[in-house]
């Protein structure tokens, strides 16, 4: 466990945060530098480490960070091989992008684009049209899909371009409006079992030519954020996900190319409040308040009109040695969000945007009693949540 505690005499500055590498190593830049290499039109191959290859499988595990994965090459063995092989043989992590969290990440995989062009800024972030949270990982309250996400997809233009697309994932996935503004274009193929998806990702990288396939497991993550990251049950997932990967890596047909990633890190959080500060209990935090959105490592905070700059204030003198606090405008000048933030995606954005640094977390127990329970956390800038692997596997 890291040493959290009031060591921290100066309030961190907005410009300390460590942004996300936007533009020559997230997450946002994999999917266009594979179809650059297939020769999608208008993609840039950011990724300037990448080789390209006719057929791309991209195979992203939810909540497998870069330093979980070292951390445990006895339940990993095939993927600890393959750490050498991260980011084109540099041995390198990239970063997930600002927050670390599930459907902000699959929106920048998927469209390519960072979250302040995708609009999908946070785990849950005030739709200004009706001025309530919208849950953006679940879609509540239902909002118009093309509306809040209109760009396409790059699964979408490079199906346009000729090349054989694919996504391979639980049915449940099918037709939620998170896989329609993220993920969508060319055939979507539900398997329930990780070796079924493995086998068909593998079926669909051979069907093409030039194939981008894309495929995905979710429970090294739901053990994480139930049991946390030191537990059996977590380290049982990353075993059995390890045996997925190389099930998938045997599999590989002629001039194809696997790449294993995941959206974001993760790391478990003590309970106690020196740990977990709760929003429901605390008047400082909650004083000039409308809506508390974000998670609880990285927070969006929208203030009563005309009481933005007493919140700010506020929050950075409660919490300002170990978020680092900013304004909305100070995070999107910082490039949290990436290099531009369209107008659109202005305003879902927090008047106050805080980022953990330490081991802590802002909870709130009354309106948010799941999360707020959860062992394994993730959402902010630490090395722990925004690293991430990008393994390489060539046949």
């Amino acid at each position: 466990m890291s040493q959290h505690v009031w060591d921290h005499p100066e309030p961190l500055t907005v410009d300390s945060a460590p942004v996300p590498e936007y533009g020559s190593g997230s997450l946002a830049d994999l999917l266009p530098t594979l179809a650059a290499g297939m020769d999608v039109p208008d993609m840039t191959a950011s990724l300037a480490e990448l080789d390209p290859a006719d057929r791309n499988c991209v195979f992203l595990i939810d909540g497998l960070g870069w330093e979980q994965l070292r951390a445990h090459p006895d339940e990993a063995p095939f993927m600890t091989s393959l750490l050498g092989s991260s980011r084109g043989g540099t041995g390198r992590p990239i970063t997930a992008g600002y927050p670390a969290t599930t459907a902000t990440s699959l929106a920048s995989v998927g469209t390519g684009l960072p979250p302040g062009a995708h609009g999908l800024p946070g785990y849950t972030v005030r739709d200004p049209a009706t001025g309530e949270l919208m849950n953006q990982l679940r879609w509540i309250p239902w909002t118009k899909p093309g509306a809040w996400q209109p760009y396409p997809t790059v699964f979408q233009l490079a199906d346009a371009a000729g090349v054989h697309t694919a996504q391979v994932s639980s049915p449940h996935f099918q037709n939620t409006p998170l896989t329609k503004v993220a993920l969508s274009g060319g055939t979507f193929h539900g398997r329930l079992t990780g070796e079924d998806r493995m086998d068909m990702a593998a079926e669909q990288l051979a069907a093409g030519d030039r194939s981008l396939v894309y495929t995905y497991y979710a429970e090294v993550d739901g053990k994480g954020h139930g049991s946390g990251i030191d537990s059996d049950a977590w380290r049982g997932q990353l075993m059995y996900v390890d045996r997925l990967v190389q099930r998938l890596a045997e599999q590989l047909p002629p001039r194809a190319a696997l790449y294993v990633t995941a959206d974001h890190g993760m790391i478990d959080i003590p309970f106690g409040e020196r740990h977990r500060i709760d929003f429901d209990e605390d008047w400082e935090l909650r004083a000039g308040v409308a809506l508390l959105g974000g998670e609880g490592r990285a927070r969006h905070v929208y203030a009563v009109p005309g009481a933005e700059s007493d919140v700010l204030t506020c929050w950075r003198e409660v919490l300002g040695e170990q978020f680092w606090v900013a304004s909305r405008d100070e995070a999107i000048a910082a490039g949290w969000f990436g290099p531009r933030v369209d107008e659109r995606v202005y305003a879902r954005i927090g008047d106050v945007v805080a980022a953990a640094r330490d081991d802590v977390l802002i909870i709130a127990s009354e309106r948010e009693p799941k999360e707020s329970a959860m062992v394994g956390n993730h959402g902010s800038m630490t090395p722990a949540e925004q690293h991430v692997p990008l393994l390489e596997v060539r046949s």
